[in-house]
């Protein structure tokens, strides 16, 4: 049985009455959600983790009246990060309300909801983050102090077999080497179950890879690394003169974005989705 299944198992009544009520605000002013973090996690792995937090997953359109349903709830919300995160508390708890990802890449669509399973959380019908963008959201997170490859690991192992392959390949885009470099780990984590990502993948990527191989290197110099980790790679832009893939035109990150982004690095609490 799952955290998500007794949550007064190991949850405070005041903790799991404050994720009741906050469902019930959004239930209330008939908004979209989808519930993701800790809780979508230990649905399709059985993975339990007991967190003070509660991701929900919104359309960017959404985000500020999500927001103001948990305000007219009664709770403190503020937004720390405008380019994809706000926060409810109540107490030590807090909800997280979350529209794409630190690095602006998994922004939260239209498809998140056409795909997401249901399920009930506490009792309540809610819609589930779908593995698949679960998925790439987490495998850009490669922070020193946060690693989400084996969550990445761990979702494959669980849910690769009915994966829709040709949604994953398209989320990633530009971006296929992420992808790519999760699988190959994950055949070396699990070299027994590496037949559960579909044969085809693997070629097409590694087709990928040898035409990216055989062709001139790309002009200018650029880091990617700044997608991966908001600190580990700050001295290839700041000092080596290599440009921020996160301020290419393609990238929903204003300048703004990423400077309130960067100097949050001190903030040992924050998230690195």
């Amino acid at each position: 049985m799952s955290l998500a299944d007794d949550p007064q198992r190991t949850l405070d009544p005041e903790e799991r009455d404050f994720y009741c009520q906050t469902l019930a605000a959004f239930a209330n002013d008939r908004l979209d959600i989808l519930v993701g973090g800790a809780y979508a996690f230990g649905r399709y792995t059985g993975i339990e983790r007991h967190t003070k937090d509660f991701d929900v997953f919104v359309r960017e359109s959404d985000f500020y009246q999500t927001l103001r349903a948990l305000e007219k709830a009664g709770y403190a919300t503020e937004v720390p990060f405008p380019h994809w995160l706000g926060k409810a508390h109540c107490g030590e708890y807090f909800v997280d309300v979350i529209h794409s990802s630190g690095n602006g890449v998994a922004h939260v669509d239209d498809e998140w909801f056409r795909y997401a399973p249901r399920d009930e959380i506490f009792g309540l019908p809610v819609l589930l983050c779908p593995a698949e963008e679960m998925i790439w959201s987490k495998s850009f997170v490669q922070e020193r102090e946060r690693f989400d490859g084996a969550d990445v690991a761990h979702l494959l192992l669980a849910r690769a077999p009915e994966m829709d392959w040709q949604r994953m390949l398209r989320r990633f885009g530009p971006n296929w080497r992420v992808l790519l470099a999760h699988l190959v780990l994950f055949g070396f984590i699990y070299p027994s179950e590496r037949e559960r990502v579909p044969g085809w993948v693997m070629r097409e990527l590694l087709r990928r890879l040898e035409a990216a191989t055989s062709a001139p290197a790309p002009p200018g110099r650029l880091c990617r690394g700044t997608l991966l980790s908001r600190q580990q790679y700050m001295i290839d832009v700041e000092q080596w003169g290599y440009l921020d893939a996160r301020a290419l035109h393609d990238n929903p990150m204003s300048e703004d974005d990423i400077a309130v982004w960067t100097a949050a690095i001190a903030n040992d609490g924050s998230k690195n989705t």
